[in-house]
């Protein structure tokens, strides 16, 4: 029997959520509510996915098994001291709100909550997120079991400490932005050699898509992956000694970290 799901906050990532779980056959529709301040939005959930609609967040965890928090982290609050008085013992609740740790969470919920903290990514929108997870020990193993289903029907998930979700955030949380910039400027490398700028986005997203599968795939450290393209003398050893003569690695890693301390500073 397939359980009622609820997302309080219907925008892309909760809509790339529920799209996957629907497509993965391990929610139906009208099994799913989901509500949200912007009705232009909600309703256009409805129309494109057939889910159940509404406005009152209340309605949604009274008619839910599961509730997705899938909201902006400054209204997190206000949306538990608004629904606590009507969360149920068995509920479990999926917070994917960045920067808010599970005791701040449970602070403002009943005592005993069933709480799971995710941080996915942006290319859940084409069921190639990358989630991590962490539990509070109300979960249980069955619970748990559930719910990486669910997480696995929109990409690769897999369970982490808490005190490392700050570092995913950093990572794949923000990173798609990261990697977008880079196709950007592959791509204005081959634009500022000729080539048309729409062929040179088709060539740049290739690359990284292909070279992220082909670590993936072999499981091959990044370093020797990058050694079997660097021919003595040859064009990708040149355009790696750009990079490094551009800090391109100090740059990226102080970017992820400089993401994972606006995550932390998000919780406080």
């Amino acid at each position: 029997m397939s359980k009622k799901l609820g997302f309080i906050g219907c925008g892309n990532m909760g809509k790339a959520i529920m799209g996957g779980i629907i497509a993965a056959g391990l929610a139906a529709p009208e099994d799913i509510t989901a509500s949200d301040v912007y009705l232009a939005g909600l309703e256009k959930a409805k129309a494109d996915m057939g889910i159940n609609i509404t406005q009152d967040n209340k309605e949604v965890v009274e008619k839910s098994d599961i509730v997705f928090f899938s909201i902006k982290p400054n209204v997190l609050f206000a949306v538990l001291d608004e629904i606590k008085l009507v969360c149920k013992e068995e509920q479990l609740f999926i917070s994917h709100v960045a920067g808010h740790p599970i005791k701040a969470i449970e602070a403002r919920m009943p005592e005993g909550t069933h709480l799971i903290r995710i941080m996915p990514n942006t290319p859940a929108l084409v069921n190639a997120g990358m989630t991590g997870v962490c539990v509070n020990p109300n979960v249980t193993k069955e619970e748990i079991d559930y719910a990486m289903q669910l997480f696995a029907a929109f990409g690769k998930a897999e369970i982490v400490p808490e005190k490392l979700m700050d570092a995913v955030t950093g990572l794949s949380g923000s990173g798609p932005a990261f990697v977008f910039m880079f196709i950007e400027a592959l791509a204005d490398g081959a634009v500022l050699d000729g080539m048309p700028r729409a062929q040179a986005y088709t060539f740049a997203a290739q690359t990284v898509l292909g070279s992220a599968q082909l670590a993936l795939e072999t499981g091959k450290h990044p370093g020797e992956l990058k050694d079997m393209v660097c021919s003595p003398g040859g064009t990708t050893i040149t355009g790696v000694k750009a990079l490094e003569d551009g800090g391109f690695r100090s740059t990226v890693m102080k970017c992820v970290n400089a993401a994972t301390a606006k995550s932390i500073e998000l919780g406080k």
